[in-house]
């Protein structure tokens, strides 16, 4: 990757959590440490990766996303508005009476959104149907699906890793958001992921760990996933959770959920800026 195209990913990766901060401290509350978290993966996605258009979301033969952990949907709709898919004040209405941005992704009423989530465990299973899909139109498409720790308690994730490997979806790479921490506390506490890599490579996912912050390191990996033929992938991202705000970042597991004060807003974009 040369210099420019990294510095770009870079910065609208900042605008990512830029954006996301703004609408969610709109809000006064919301799910902000794992949306920041993400933010470098949808800023490759978007800006660099997918296959989409703005002016045409329901485009044959795109692209698709599946944010599985759909509590992170204020960051997915900050990258869609950067993107272009609808206007940058629509952000402002997010989870208010009558938005078209509710606090979990909604296929139904958001442009750009590929599958409504939000109950853990269920995304990786829409994704691989439409991974499967694709296969049978003959696309050449790929369909991306972010899970998070707490998710991969969810049996169904297991079942769905199962079906992906048997149907050997090429097509299909997962994202997981490794940032050790999911609502009751840290993944040490609650359920062990052990070694992700090893546990994902035994359900016969082509596996590859990453800095989830490194920008070059995530496309890379997903550069190296699709040259690999017969079999799914999935990129572990280990991540910060509230990543980008200092008073976030410090909370840890507590920030999954917060409410913001209009002072935390202003010393949070200021930060970003």
């Amino acid at each position: 990757m040369d210099s420019a195209k990294k510095m770009m990913l870079e910065e609208k990766a900042k605008q990512i959590r830029y954006l996301t901060v703004d609408c969610i401290a709109t809000l006064g509350q919301g799910h902000i440490g794992g949306s920041l978290s993400i933010a470098d993966l949808l800023s490759v996605l978007y800006f660099d990766v997918m296959k989409v258009d703005p002016e045409n979301p329901k485009m044959e033969g795109r692209d698709r996303l599946v944010c599985s952990k759909g509590h992170a949907g204020p960051a997915v709709y900050a990258a869609l508005a950067a993107k272009g898919f609808f206007p940058l004040e629509m952000l402002h209405t997010l989870n208010k009476p009558y938005t078209n941005l509710p606090s979990h992704c909604d296929m139904n009423r958001t442009p750009g959104i590929d599958m409504t989530t939000g109950s853990l465990g269920q995304g990786v299973s829409c994704a691989i149907g439409m991974a499967k899909a694709a296969k049978l139109l003959k696309e050449d498409s790929y369909v991306y699906a972010i899970i998070g720790d707490g998710e991969s308690d969810e049996g169904q994730v297991w079942e769905a890793a199962m079906a992906a490997s048997q149907f050997k979806l090429d097509n299909l790479i997962i994202f997981l958001d490794h940032n050790n921490a999911q609502i009751d506390g840290t993944t040490e506490e609650v359920m062990s992921l052990g070694d992700p890599a090893a546990r994902w490579g035994a359900f016969g996912f082509n596996t590859y760990t990453v800095d989830g912050h490194d920008v070059e390191a995530i496309d890379g990996a997903i550069a190296e996933a699709k040259a690999k033929k017969g079999a799914p992938s999935i990129i572990i991202m280990n991540t910060v959770k509230g990543k980008g705000v200092s008073f976030v970042e410090g909370t840890g597991v507590t920030c999954h959920y917060m409410t913001f004060t209009p002072e935390m807003k202003e010393q949070a974009l200021k930060e970003l800026s």
